[in-house]
């Protein structure tokens, strides 16, 4: 039976710090040789985030000399693997490291790191055929596997992504449109809905349907706004949305908003010339 991913609940993605000392804890506690792999290659993934390749790569050794002949644990081996070449800018050998990775996870009844696997083959895939392939396989164990249900949101979120990139609105829209309701009826990530509800306003405005869009984006900002931590991307789309209706004033007022936020939160931001300026005039700067 598929359990989802037990090791998940030590993961906080905002304290690298706490979640290694979970992982060790873990470790310590661990007697069994395959499931101190399977956390091993957890810390290596932290290593990872922290952009300490080499030292990844040393734990994901150790987990293999321990993994044995689990193959939950041999999947957990090359996922986390690709993952380190993939961020160490290498997708090429990243590619067949998640392909091999969601074979073996699916040998051992594990449609979570499958499906985990499978989103992480579509972003390493080399052309958008790729991406598109593997995002729908991994959809489709998503949407077969309840205990897999969590990567539906991240899924859709690239592919309309993507699909926004390459100019694609529609194909945007409905994909946006997806992954909101799966984040919704996900319900863990309050913020991640929001994000979701920002990126289907984007797509809306793309369409030239900014009067759909504004609702959304006043919803995400209120929900920021209340949490006390207000979001300078939701003020500048917002900002954008109101300009596309030709409410000027609702737009200086958004533009104004958003502009201190972002200098402060996105360093992107003071560097995109034209992104800065347009916000700019929008706040009447």
């Amino acid at each position: 039976m598929d359990a989802g991913d037990p090791l998940r609940s030590l993961w906080d993605f905002d304290d690298l710090d706490t979640t290694e000392t979970r992982l060790r804890a873990e470790l310590d506690r661990s007697t069994d040789d395959a499931a101190r792999a399977e956390v091993l290659t957890q810390l290596a993934r932290v290593e990872g985030l922290r952009g300490d390749f080499a030292a990844g790569d040393r734990l994901i050794d150790e987990a293999a000399a321990s993994a044995g002949s689990s193959a939950l644990a041999r999947a957990r081996i090359d996922l986390e693997r690709g993952r380190l070449r993939r961020s160490g800018g290498d997708p090429t050998a990243a590619l067949p490291l998640f392909e091999s990775a969601y074979e073996t996870a699916l040998d051992a009844g594990s449609s979570f790191i499958a499906v985990d696997a499978a989103h992480m083959a579509a972003l390493a895939a080399p052309d958008h055929g790729g991406f598109e392939e593997w995002t729908a396989r991994g959809i489709a164990l998503a949407e077969a596997h309840g205990e897999a249900e969590y990567w539906l949101g991240p899924l859709l979120n690239n592919l309309g992504w993507e699909r926004y990139e390459r100019g694609e609105f529609a194909g945007a829209l409905d994909a946006f449109e997806r992954a909101l309701a799966a984040r919704e009826d996900d319900g863990s990530d309050p913020q991640s809905v929001e994000i979701a509800r920002y990126a289907v306003g984007k797509a809306l405005r793309a369409l030239g349907r900014s009067d759909e869009a504004v609702p959304l984006l006043e919803r995400a900002v209120a929900w920021a706004s209340d949490e006390g931590a207000p979001d300078g991307w939701f003020h500048e789309e917002l900002a954008e949305e109101f300009a596309a209706l030709g409410r000027d004033d609702d737009a200086r007022e958004q533009a104004r908003l958003a502009l201190p936020l972002l200098r402060e939160a996105d360093p992107a931001f003071e560097q995109d010339d034209a992104r800065l300026a347009r916000m700019q005039t929008l706040a009447g700067a």
